[in-house]
């Protein structure tokens, strides 16, 4: 069966620009501490960007996850079941979903993203390597709410949630976004859903470094990227040989973040509005938080899921969570 155009339910202006693209980058950029949320770099050209960087010799998060579902794909039919609703926040890859696909035998696949071209493209090969199976991509933030198809509010579903996005959010911004999946797959209807989901673990700083900023400067253009997209989308001004990518690790909040630094001092538009900054001063585009097992628990909690089940890599550098939905409780 081939995959359906999908539902797109991204809130876009009279000249067609994402509303919270718009918001998030002017309010961002008025910040004295200048910061613009990682979901925006995902645009046609940004996610195949960061498909380029999960081949990479120093990205081992992608390699390490694909490990662990080939490797449980019996324990996941085992704990999942058969005929549920897949729900994927953000497009599959072309590796990774039909691994779980494949083990778990689905009712349906429902692939959640932004970028509704790399959306449709994910959702019709996905849609080719399984031709019995329902594909109904939805093009939406999937940071809120999001109302499912018609199609498969009957059935039990499974949240997908891999390569450890959830890492890139502060952990308030995180624990939002677990509760909005939370009530994304039904829970607050008196369905139990499940979630599986990949959270990357605490290692060396020199391996988590090496993998935000790579030789071959694939991950530099990947970042150098959302300014590209505000001059496009936005009108922007921005001169892009006037930022440099930086990656660092933060070990008082466990993080990689990434920047992009300003060369020298410099000015530029931002849909109208007038920006500058100083030589040295950053954007700070993306934190990747990183785990412990207890740390990685406690999130999900939060979150309103409980931990069934852990795995890791043979390496111990990557987890795979499985979860469910929380019962709502009176007492602790």
């Amino acid at each position: 069966m081939k995959a359906n155009r999908g539902i797109a339910l991204v809130d876009l202006d009279e000249d067609g620009v994402d509303r919270a693209f718009r918001a998030d980058v002017l309010t961002g950029l008025r910040q004295q501490k200048k910061a613009i949320p990682a979901r925006w770099f995902y645009d046609e050209e940004g996610s195949q960007l960061f498909e380029a960087i999960t081949e990479l010799d120093e990205y081992y998060p992608t390699r390490a996850e694909t490990e662990i579902l080939r490797a449980r794909g019996n324990e996941f039919a085992e704990l999942i079941g058969s005929g549920r609703a897949v729900i994927e926040f953000g497009s599959g890859s072309s590796v990774k979903t039909p691994l779980l696909l494949e083990c778990i035998a689905p009712a349906a696949y429902v692939p959640l993203d932004i970028s509704g071209e790399f959306l449709r493209e994910a959702a019709a090969g996905l849609a080719a390597k399984f031709p019995g199976l329902p594909v109904h991509p939805v093009e939406a933030d999937f940071m809120r709410r999001v109302a499912l198809p018609a199609e498969v509010e009957a059935l039990p579903k499974l949240g997908f949630f891999p390569g450890s996005t959830i890492g890139n959010m502060v952990p308030r911004t995180a624990v939002d976004l677990l509760r909005s999946m939370r009530a994304t797959l039904g829970a607050d209807e008196g369905e139990c859903p499940m979630l599986l989901i990949g959270m990357d673990l605490v290692k060396e700083p020199a391996v988590l470094e090496a993998a935000y900023d790579d030789a071959q400067g694939v991950t530099a253009q990947f970042n150098l990227n959302v300014l590209a997209r505000i001059n496009r989308e936005l009108g922007g001004t921005v001169p892009l040989d006037a930022f440099e990518h930086v990656a660092i690790w933060n070990d008082d909040f466990a993080r990689i973040e990434m920047h992009l630094r300003a060369k020298r001092k410099l000015t530029f538009e931002v849909s109208g509005r007038p920006f500058a900054m100083d030589a040295g001063e950053t954007i700070h585009t993306e934190n990747s938080h990183k785990f412990t097992h207890r740390s990685a628990n406690l999130l999900l909690q939060a979150g309103g899921w409980t931990p069934l089940q852990c795995w890791k890599d043979s390496e111990e550098r990557f987890s795979v969570v499985l979860a469910r939905a929380t019962e709502h409780r009176d007492a602790p």
